[in-house]
């Protein structure tokens, strides 16, 4: 199945308030392993950036100046996404910037299946921080090129916290392995998967047979 994480970064929190998308990124993912296939763009707003906005992303009024339009790249967006569904981390702020900006166009809003990792991180961790930081921390994903809110790093890094979440994966070992036949200097990272072995119950009769026989040897003795 094919996915899209996505991810934008706006002038400000609300569109009530007539904040605009500034950065939309994509990454697809075809059975949970990334295709190469990205869209990306900076955007023209069409207003100013507000200084909380700035100090997350940084993305100055300058800067955004000459960039496309939304009206530019809607629709190559809107082929990028077509028929795949959306992983998003709190999916509700980037849908209602995503179709403020159909709807000032005419446009239909967006009605892909929708996938919001930060409630499954909270049905999972309940009570736990569940930012992206604080999950990439949790699964041991590097995430040292975050210094900044930028749409391509969170949706690369969202991609891997939302492979963990789903599979099942728990937290990277960092232990060290060397890679035999290549370079014995590499160190790789083993991942490990809870397994439940049930015993037959062939294995549960002969383990009962030698409790018993345990038990009676040591009354006896």
């Amino acid at each position: 199945m094919k996915e899209i994480v996505l991810d934008t970064e706006t002038t400000g929190l609300s569109v009530k308030d007539g904040h605009r998308i500034v950065e939309i990124g994509c990454l697809e993912l075809n059975d949970l392993v990334p295709t190469k296939k990205t869209f990306h763009c900076y955007l023209n707003p069409e207003r100013k950036v507000s200084e909380k906005a700035l100090e997350v992303h940084g993305y100055t009024d300058e800067f955004l100046s000459d960039k496309k339009k939304f009206s530019e790249i809607v629709n190559e967006f809107l082929s990028f996404i077509k028929d795949k569904r959306l992983i998003i981390h709190n999916a509700e702020f980037d849908l209602s910037h995503l179709n403020n900006e159909l709807n000032l166009l005419g446009k239909e809003k967006i009605n892909n299946e929708i996938i919001d990792t930060l409630i499954l991180a909270r049905d999972k961790f309940p009570g736990s921080s569940i930012s992206l930081d604080a999950l990439c921390k949790r699964y041991r994903i590097d995430n040292s090129k975050r210094t900044k809110h930028t749409a391509l790093i969170d949706c690369d890094l969202l991609s891997k916290v939302y492979i963990n979440l789903t599979d099942q994966r728990e937290p990277t070992l960092d232990f060290q392995e060397k890679l035999s036949d290549k370079n014995e200097n590499s160190i790789g990272k083993i991942l490990y998967y809870k397994k439940v072995v049930k015993p037959s119950e062939s294995d549960l009769k002969n383990h009962s047979n030698y409790l018993k026989k345990d038990l009676k040897k040591n009354f006896f003795n």
